[in-house]
């Protein structure tokens, strides 16, 4: 949540903290701001609620060297200017993304002490606070400001008069980045991309004062360390749609590329994950939202391949639950970002308790990363709309190699193969796919159920939550057993059931829950590679036929048509695919 940059250099500071707003927009989109040093050491702030596009009239005419921006996902304080970053005081200004748990208790004690706060946020609290502290060193303040906090914090603070930027980090991402004679930092690798050449990204603790001398990182103590620094290579994030309407739709046709670059970058960590997986006898996957149902896709594969129990457990219960984890437990951490701060938790809780951490992720400078013994990349690129297409595929695909791997069960690479296949099924369902139809069902519906069984009810889950996310209809996804057991009472002329049916030996019994659907009186849609299926609903039902593909492979070409319904559903109600209220991208606090 909340995405913070800062850049000192020759360059227009407010132009490039536009910039890096703009691309870590995706990470909230409430309100944004930014502060700039100017020529006469005073700090110019501009913050308005909105999209960052708000902020572009009023940075036109702001000239500097050093700034910090950002862009707000609201946890503390309704959206609005006031509530926006950057919070200044005493002639400092601070962005902040993460959540100080003890913020009341620490602004009750300030007002107590005659502080009078302009905003409803947990963040104004750390700068009035580094205001008492500030005795002319901005690095000691800050440090002595961050003792009093508990909760996860990612900050950046300018002061006039000082031409630095202090930096301190705690259980939210930073990423230092060093360029030619300028300095950034930033919440996440992709809004430095082709802005630098080597990055770093400090450990938790860590502090960091950025200069036109240079980068200087200290542990909690003060005392000057040395982080690794590493070569940049996220490729230039591209705002350019390309011809599409919508970042969505753009990225849903990448789906067939991501396959094939997941496959490429997962051979050259498949003997270092065999390694790290002997002697394994239990899989857990985390995840949460789509990468969760992703992990139940993947559950299966290792339960088919493997025959090894698996399960899959969303990672925000995970650490609450005094897990049963032992030093022959393999847990799979899926994120996009890979600092998602629930998956990051649960993963650093089973490395505690002694398993082998896998991470799953799109992100390979990630917190999760850092903890896991092996990271299973996700090539998806980025990923600018907020919620998840092609990354979730990337996330099959990996899972689905992994378990092969793990299984050992492919020696002449016929599942490879197949799934190699399927970037070209995935590509060609995208071209012929019509959802049209239904979407307009869905749009003029009080309720959109998905129904699935095994495999398929993976996809019901997934198709459910992007129907939910873009188009802000009420909708589910259920076993398609389960309609008889309560939900049916829920079915009318008003409401929409959707069914997935990819396995042959289950069609039957899926159908079963199309006929009730339909027989009391309810809208019934199929989307299915089966021909008997196709053939048995025709012209009582709506029916999106898919071409033939191995069942287990099925959830590729399924996802991408409950994708494009979901895109096309929002579309047709004038909804903001790319920026659905209320969420953001990666998903940094609890």
């Amino acid at each position: 949540m909340c995405g913070i940059i800062g850049y000192l250099g020759k360059k227009n500071a407010a132009e490039e903290v536009y910039c890096g707003l703009e691309r870590l927009e995706y990470r909230g989109y409430d309100s944004a701001g930014a502060a700039i040093i100017a020529a006469d050491g005073k700090i110019c702030a501009v913050k308005k609620q909105g999209r960052v596009e708000n902020l572009k009239p009023y940075l036109r005419d702001i000239a500097g060297a050093i700034g910090i921006g950002h862009t707000r996902w609201a946890t503390h304080g309704k959206p609005c200017d006031k509530n926006a970053h950057p919070h200044l005081c005493g002639g400092l200004a601070l962005v902040h993304n993460g959540i100080i748990e003890n913020y009341a208790a620490l602004k009750a004690e300030l007002v107590a002490d005659g502080e009078e706060f302009l905003s409803e946020t947990d963040s104004e609290v750390i700068v009035r606070l580094l205001k008492r502290n500030f005795k002319g060193d901005l690095l000691a303040a800050l440090a002595r400001t961050v003792e009093r906090l508990k909760g996860s914090y990612a900050v950046m603070v300018i002061c006039e008069g000082i031409d630095a930027i202090a930096v301190a980090k705690n259980r939210s991402s930073v990423i230092l980045g060093y360029g030619n004679g300028e300095y950034f930092c930033a919440s996440d690798e992709p809004a430095l991309a082709g802005k630098c050449a080597d990055i770093c990204v400090p450990d938790d603790g860590d502090f960091a004062y950025i200069t036109a001398d240079g980068i200087e990182i200290y542990n909690k103590t003060l005392q000057r360390v040395i982080r690794e620094k590493r070569p940049n290579t996220a490729a230039a994030q591209s705002l350019d749609l390309g011809g599409y309407p919508h970042y969505m739709l753009k990225e849903l046709h990448e789906a067939p590329a991501t396959i094939k670059n997941t496959a490429g970058a997962f051979a050259a960590v498949e003997d270092k994950l065999k390694a790290a997986l002997c002697g394994v006898d239990r899989i857990i996957i985390l995840g949460c939202g789509t990468a969760y149902h992703a992990g139940l896709v993947g559950r299966r594969y290792f339960e088919q391949f493997a025959r090894v129990p698996a399960e899959c457990e969303n990672a925000g219960e995970f650490r609450y639950k005094n897990p049963v984890v032992t030093n022959k437990t393999a847990v799979f951490a899926i994120s996009q970002s890979g600092e998602t701060a629930d998956t990051v938790e649960a993963a650093r809780l089973a490395l505690a308790l002694g398993a082998e951490v896998v991470a799953v992720t799109n992100s390979l400078n990630s917190a999760l990363t850092r903890i896991a013994s092996v990271t299973v990349p996700v090539a998806a690129g980025s990923e600018i709309c907020v919620a998840a297409t092609k990354s979730y595929i990337g996330q099959i695909a990996a899972l689905y190699l992994s378990a092969l791997a793990f299984a050992d069960c492919d020696r002449d690479g016929a599942l490879k193969r197949g799934l190699a296949e399927m970037s070209a099924l995935c590509g060609k369902t995208l071209g012929q796919v019509n959802t049209y139809s239904l979407a307009n069902m869905c749009a003029l519906s009080h309720g959109v159920y998905f129904l699935g069984r095994d495999i398929d009810y993976a996809v019901a889950l997934e198709g459910s939550l992007k129907l939910k996310e873009v188009s802000y209809i009420h909708s589910e996804g259920y076993p398609a057993g389960e309609l008889k057991h309560g939900t049916l009472a829920l079915i009318d002329g008003d409401t929409v059931a959707v069914a997935l049916i990819f396995d042959g030996g289950l069609a039957e019994k899926s159908c079963n829950a199309v006929e009730q659907v339909l027989s009391r009186g309810g809208r019934a849609a199929v989307i299915t590679n089966v021909d008997s299926v196709k053939k048995r609903f025709a012209g009582r039902a709506q029916v999106i036929g898919l071409c033939a593909c191995d069942k287990f492979l099925s959830p590729v070409l399924s996802a991408v048509a409950v994708q494009k319904l979901a895109y096309e559903t929002a579309a047709i109600l004038g909804r903001d695919p790319d920026k659905p209220r209320n969420l953001a991208k990666s998903v940094t606090v609890e």
